[in-house]
């Protein structure tokens, strides 16, 4: 991996960052289509940091860490909004978030006890972020007035939910394979 943090996809995926605030502020003041428009923009974002990152031979170590975790506050933010405006029922918001601190807490503390572990994103991880992805554009589409189908948003809060549960499950399976490996040692 290249050792240039100034790169055009760490640059985009910081202003990903950026855009949370002002798409949990347009959720907040109920403006469902400018909201749509940003979260659709910054899901954009995230394809094209990463094409560019590997066209171009821009994929660094902070780009590494960097990306996920700004995919991770957007969507977690987002659907702790939409679980407090009941968009998306509390046990989801629950799952998601539970899913991305239990995750945070397996590295740090693998971390601690100087088992270091590196995550890389799974298979089922990366389907579980883009059907994450999908769902909050469309919750905020239909929210926006470009549709309406509640029952497929209701379909897919179930298939996010079986997704995170599968990531979760694999994610930790990893972590305690590399514990008892260390622990071997």
């Amino acid at each position: 991996m290249g050792k240039n943090t100034y790169t055009l996809p760490n640059l985009i995926t910081v202003a990903r960052l950026f855009t949370v605030p002002l798409i949990i502020y347009l959720i907040v003041l109920g403006h469902w289509n400018a909201a749509f428009i940003v979260f659709l923009l910054a899901g954009i974002s995230d394809a094209v940091d990463g094409i560019i990152a590997r066209r171009y031979g821009l994929v660094s170590e902070v780009g590494a860490y960097l990306d996920p975790i700004s995919d991770k506050v957007l969507l977690t933010a987002v659907f702790i909004a939409l679980g407090y405006y009941e968009i998306v029922p509390i046990w989801f918001v629950f799952l998601v978030v539970a899913r991305d601190v239990l995750i945070i807490g397996a590295v740090v503390l693998s971390a601690i006890m100087g088992a270091d572990l590196d995550i890389k994103p799974l298979l089922i991880s990366k389907a579980n972020t883009l059907v994450q992805i999908g769902l909050a554009a469309y919750l905020m589409a239909m929210k926006a007035g470009y549709f309406s189908a509640p029952f497929l948003g209701n379909v897919m809060v179930y298939m996010v939910a079986a997704l995170t549960l599968a990531s979760t499950a694999a994610y930790c399976m990893v972590w305690f394979r590399h514990m008892a490996e260390y622990e071997d040692k």
